[in-house]
């Protein structure tokens, strides 16, 4: 009985939650609206990962076959190279990438001139609206053997040129390169963000008491934005096996294709060009399984260790 009023209390709450601030949830519905027709609804075609899938028979006429897809795509002989290329791009990010705009944030919230300030954060907000079609076709052009500026430069110092996308060693560093130019300032926001908000009464404080700059750095302004931190890491984590398609696709070609081929770009080649549906929806499947894993897991890490997690 007590269960019971306490049910109808919180969803009278609720009711009236919604009509003292209906205004809000009308604004909120057509993004609920976009997730559920783009991101829920869609869920329904899972099924295929588990039936040898024909557009003719449909979802639900196709023949059920249980794992076999899954277990074709771990006993072939790419499955072991495109876990390789795919973990280490996102772990490469993750070690370089990540921690680049933290350091911007930091040196940007102690800039004392303020148009410097600006003038930093436009020049390094600006190349994450250059599409990735066209950034690619900058580092293509940049790194071209016998045209590109970089070879240029090389060539003037007497040296030979060279074929910088033709070579498997050169594509990563130089993903990586691109990812860090591209997205640092634009990363850096959400840290800048965190910075605003604290007290501004703890740097006076240590001020008062003698603390230096780069102390009040490493004890007010990494702990307090640490929550947001560890968040964003999380997140990192939540999709290690997930990379975008369209810049490993653009860079990609025969000569580097032994450490360009990722998940994402095999799922695209063999599922869209090949019609292998079932098959690679599996893949999709199996890769959503292992990020959903590591993202329960660092969660779960996070908030054992301290008292920051995702929930």
């Amino acid at each position: 009985m007590k269960r019971e009023k306490t049910r109808i209390k919180n969803n009278l709450s609720f009711v009236l939650g919604v009509r003292r601030s209906w205004q809000l949830y009308l604004l909120l519905l057509p993004a609920m609206v976009y997730l559920l027709i783009f991101h829920y609804v869609p869920l329904y075609g899972i099924q295929i990962a588990f039936r040898d899938y024909s557009p003719g028979l449909g979802f639900s006429e196709s023949p059920f076959v249980g794992l076999k897809h899954f277990i074709y795509f771990m006993k072939s002989p790419q499955f072991a190279t495109l876990i390789k290329n795919t973990v280490s791009l996102n772990v490469l990010r993750l070690v370089f990438c990540f921690p680049f705009p933290i350091f911007l944030a930091l040196v940007l919230n102690e800039a004392s001139n303020a148009r410097f300030q600006k003038l930093v954060q436009n020049l390094t907000y600006a190349p994450h609206f250059i599409s990735t079609v066209v950034l690619c076709g900058m580092i293509v052009s940049f790194t071209s053997p016998s045209t590109g500026i970089i070879n240029t430069f090389i060539q003037a110092l007497g040296r030979k040129p060279i074929d910088f996308m033709g070579q498997e060693s050169w594509f990563r560093p130089i993903y990586i390169l691109s990812d860090m130019w591209k997205d640092t300032g634009w990363s850096s926001i959400i840290y800048l963000a965190a910075l605003a908000g604290i007290d501004l009464s703890l740097h006076e404080a240590a001020q008062i008491d003698g603390a230096s700059r780069l102390q009040r750095i490493l004890y007010i302004n990494i702990p307090g934005i640490s929550a947001t931190i560890i968040i964003l890491l999380i997140m990192e984590f939540g999709r290690m096996m997930s990379l975008g398609f369209e810049k490993v696709y653009l860079l990609q070609n025969s000569l580097n294709l032994p450490v360009s081929e990722v998940i994402s770009t095999y799922v695209y080649k063999t599922g869209l060009l090949g019609a292998k549906f079932s098959y690679t929806t599996a893949i999709d499947v199996f890769n959503s399984i292992i990020n959903c894993g590591l993202l329960l897991i660092v969660n779960k890490i996070s908030s054992r260790v301290g008292e920051t997690s995702l929930f």
